[in-house]
């Protein structure tokens, strides 16, 4: 009788604990007392990048607004930090920036060793090589002894060096920190090749190439690149946060909740997965530290998962990238998110 006791008093201790409001981590009290959310972003159009008049956009640049409208109920209320591929993680480790989402591949090495925490998939890249059309050249099989253009300390450095030793090419890899000198190296002929994520791939050759049918991304792909905002680690109800607001954006597309139906839906639908996202009959709210309609907030500020794609990558973009992996699982790609309940 006794362990019957203790076994339901020890179930429902859990079970108040689950209803149980979160702890606000430190994070979300800085961000709400400053009333600015601070985001280190790159400069790869389509993912993140300004224009001539200091207007962010890309795919990364709106997890971070939909982020903002979570947390603070406006998307205009963050301070944009660009960083270069060797700033990034200093810049989240030193605190001046609360995410960073900036085109960065989750790896066991970056994981595990360098005080961040990465929050869920919202790209599925792959490296791949450009070369001008002019060389023939169809497969990275055929650029053995080719000098090849890419970043320093990236996930591109290392995977070329891989490529090349698997391979017997004896590539010659021509290094830069900035992407700047790298996209200007192998347009200025110094480079037989320029390796990058083929996203970046194609953005450059359309805005940097004088005539971009000149240059030709090769269809094979020569990695795994699973692009991940990331935090801090050691606060572990911000990572959440993020984590959860990613989630949702993808869950949004899944259950057809629009940037132009959320107050339709919240209003008229019926399904109860629909109305427990969008804050009507459940507050997961309060599991994160944030207001019940944290996720409605977030979709009305910057649409679900596949608007914020194919606003920034897709069709009807000059970049014109497929979904491919990133279409939902659903659809013939791997894209799902856990769900919000």
């Amino acid at each position: 009788m006794l362990k019957k006791i203790c076994g339901l008093a020890l179930i429902t201790t859990a079970s108040a604990l689950l209803a149980s409001p979160a702890h606000a981590g430190k994070t979300l009290d800085a961000v709400k007392q400053r009333g600015q959310l601070s985001c280190g972003v790159g400069n790869t159009v389509g993912m993140s990048a300004a224009d001539s008049q200091g207007n962010w956009s890309g795919l990364d640049v709106d997890l971070c607004r939909a982020v903002a409208a979570a947390v603070l109920g406006d998307p205009k209320k963050v301070r944009w930090v660009p960083l270069t591929t060797e700033q990034r993680f200093t810049a989240l480790q030193s605190g001046e920036v609360d995410i960073l989402s900036r085109e960065t591949t989750w790896t066991l090495s970056r994981d595990a060793s360098l005080g961040v925490q990465f929050t869920g998939v919202n790209y599925y890249d792959g490296q791949g090589f450009m070369v001008p059309a002019k060389s023939g050249i169809t497969s990275p099989q055929q650029l053995k002894g080719a000098t090849v253009c890419t970043s320093s300390g990236t996930t591109t450095e290392k995977n070329l060096t891989d490529f090349s030793r698997a391979h017997g090419l004896k590539i010659k890899p021509v290094v830069f920190e900035k992407a700047e000198a790298v996209s200007g190296a192998y347009f200025s002929g110094r480079c037989d090749a320029f390796t990058s994520d083929a996203t970046n791939l194609a953005a450059i050759r359309k805005v940097e190439a004088k005539n971009p049918a000149d240059h030709v991304i090769l269809p094979q792909l020569i990695s795994k690149e699973p692009i991940s905002a990331a935090v801090r680690r050691g606060d572990d109800e911000w990572a959440s946060i993020v984590r959860w607001v990613n989630f949702g954006l993808i869950e949004a597309e899944e259950y057809g909740i629009t940037q132009a139906n959320v107050d339709k839906m919240l209003a008229q639908s019926d399904s109860p997965v629909v109305l427990r996202i969008l804050g009507k009959t459940e507050d997961t709210g309060k599991l994160l530290g944030l207001n019940r309609d944290w996720m409605a907030k977030a979709i009305k500020a910057v649409g679900n998962y596949g608007e914020i794609y194919e606003r920034n990558l897709g069709a009807k973009t000059p970049l014109n990238v497929p979904r491919g992996l990133n279409n939902l699982w659903n659809k013939g790609g791997i894209m799902f998110a856990p769900p919000i309940r």
